[in-house]
């Protein structure tokens, strides 16, 4: 602290305490997440995370942030994996991108809606508010099943009371010629897909941020 903000503090009726002092902490943001927030297939540097921390720069946004991610993570991985986090970073934020591989082995949608469930009052027992990032499956999944996974990210959010991004890749996969922002893959976004990801979720993001 600067000293003419310690002179006030003395001339306002003398010593305050310490907490009163000290500079409020840097906010951390935690993504738990997938390969989509791991980089898979990418330059380093280049995946919307990475891009959020350059934006919070260029917007002189004080916060760090810290990325989990692991390609072919599951909620349940992301959920056994989430109290060391918690208790290591001690993060104010925490972004869960969780749910794709889930649906890609076919599990039951009711364990990964408990899952994200469970992970959101973790985090907000932790004291970090929580932003879910929600996803979708192409239709030849079965339609029925496509919707009942799209909206258990909105049910869990509305539940918990967190913030949601609806679809983390609208904008990339549901345009046309789509295949042309995924790799041969046709699951993992290109590097240009990445900026229109982070468009996605800063809106979401920076109202938490204040």
């Amino acid at each position: 602290m600067h000293c003419s903000a310690l002179g006030l503090a003395f001339g306002l009726g003398g010593m305050l305490p310490v907490a009163a002092l000290a500079a409020p902490a840097t906010p951390v943001i935690l993504v738990v997440g997938d390969s989509l927030s791991a980089e898979y297939g990418l330059p380093r540097g280049s995946g919307w995370v990475a891009l959020l921390e350059r934006r919070l720069a260029q917007q002189r946004v004080q916060a760090r942030v810290v990325n989990a991610s692991i390609s072919g993570d599951t909620t349940s991985g992301g959920r056994s994996r989430l109290p060391a986090l918690l208790a290591q970073h001690k993060p104010t934020h925490v972004i869960l991108e969780l749910g794709g591989n889930d649906a890609l082995r076919g599990l039951p949608l009711a364990m990964t809606q408990a899952n994200l469930a469970e992970m959101a009052r973790a985090s907000k027992a932790a004291g970090a508010q929580v932003l879910v990032a929600g996803m979708q499956v192409p239709p030849n999944y079965g339609r029925k099943y496509s919707d009942d996974f799209a909206a258990l990210f909105a049910t869990v959010a509305k539940a918990e009371g967190t913030a949601l991004v609806p679809f983390l890749l609208k904008g990339v996969a549901d345009v046309p010629n789509a295949e042309a922002l995924f790799q041969p893959d046709r699951i993992h976004p290109r590097e240009a897909a990445h900026p229109t990801m982070l468009d996605n979720v800063w809106p979401v993001l920076r109202p938490l941020l204040k």
